[in-house]
């Protein structure tokens, strides 16, 4: 019905070292925040994007639910990495109709894996500048047996999987729900989290370049295992209070890893001005939990000669201080960008 209320739907990013979960409400003036958590997952629950720790993660999920006392009982989540295969191809122009019966047969050019082994979706982005005759095309693409231990989980956590987006995608999401962003102008989206890095280069609401890469902020806990000799709770520990530390040692690792995560940053983005007709970045939005190192905004900053940014995904929500601690939101922010990109998702988008 075209006045029916929309379903409540919870934002769920399993990330490799914890689970944020997000709800908001739509209303008039936008979005309000209704419920958010973050719990830490035990180590190798999540390795290479694979999920093999399924029962310590339902429990998470479940435990993150309870506590926050939730009702809804849909769910969005979201992969990345090698899980998912984007592609941005050209093709003729049609209508959705018609693509949607071909985009299996299209799909099968781009994906090196047997077509009825993968669910694919698509978005169409513009017509072909060089080429009235075509449009661009976004293809995302995942094997079902990635869907199919996700929808596992949530159903064993009692939520219902309504949609699987990607982690790019789903910043995205949170960009724009918070930014007023300039039509012409060209940002990079560049989530950290703790294995893996999500790159996202958009303008006016358009992806332009993806990337994902496989460093994180498990690259500063296993430096500081190395060099003090400590086992990773021990070594996580230290890395929380590097900078209060006042040990050269413990600083010059998070400088070095720094550098090696800035320097990746540079590489990609790099990669996408030398191939890039839809102009080159103007701004830098960092977010992620380990986007929030110190001093790793200098050193991309240094690195990449731009402006530098940390993304707020809560800038724009309305959010109740009696039901909310704003020390707590300010701490936990940086890591909810998926999670909020996920909760403006409803069953149905595109």
């Amino acid at each position: 019905m075209l006045f029916s209320k929309k379903k409540d739907i919870v934002g769920v990013d399993i990330g490799s070292s914890s689970v944020k979960l997000v709800e908001l409400r739509e209303g008039k003036a936008g979005y309000q925040l209704v419920n958010v958590g973050v719990l830490p997952l035990p180590a190798e629950a999540i390795v290479d994007n694979t999920l093999m720790d399924s029962s310590s993660i339902v429990e998470t999920i479940k435990n993150l639910v309870g506590t926050l006392n939730i009702d809804a009982k849909e769910a969005v989540c979201s992969i990345s990495g090698n899980a998912v295969i984007i592609r941005k191809i050209s093709l003729p122009v049609m209508p959705v109709e018609e693509l949607e019966d071909q985009i299996h047969w299209e799909a099968e050019q781009y994906i090196p894996f047997d077509i009825n082994d993968v669910n694919v979706d698509f978005q169409i982005l513009s017509p072909d500048e060089q080429d009235p005759s075509k449009m661009s095309v976004l293809l995302v693409a995942s094997k079902k047996d990635i869907i199919n231990d996700y929808l596992a989980v949530f159903a064993e956590a009692g939520l219902k999987l309504v949609v699987v987006d990607v982690d790019s995608f789903a910043v995205q999401n949170a960009y724009e729900s918070n930014y007023d962003a300039d039509p012409s102008e060209v940002v990079a989206l560049v989530n950290i989290g703790a294995s893996i890095m999500n790159l996202n280069v958009v303008r006016d609401g358009i992806s332009l370049f993806t990337r994902d890469v496989q460093i994180g902020g498990n690259l500063y806990t296993e430096e500081i295992q190395k060099q003090f000799g400590l086992n990773s709770e021990s070594a996580e520990m230290k890395k929380l209070t590097a900078t209060t530390s006042g040990d050269p040692r413990l600083i010059d690792i998070l400088q070095r890893v720094n550098e090696t995560i800035a320097l990746e940053m540079r590489r990609s983005l790099d990669f996408y001005n030398s191939t890039a007709g839809e102009g080159r970045i103007s701004k830098v939005y960092l977010s992620g939990g380990a986007g929030k190192t110190p001093m790793l905004m200098d050193s991309v900053q240094q690195r990449l000669a731009l402006p530098i940014e940390m993304l707020d995904p809560l800038a724009r929500v309305m959010v109740s201080e009696k039901d909310f601690d704003a020390g707590y939101l300010n701490e936990v922010a940086p890591m909810l960008a998926v999670a909020v990109g996920l909760a403006t998702r409803r069953l149905g988008d595109k």
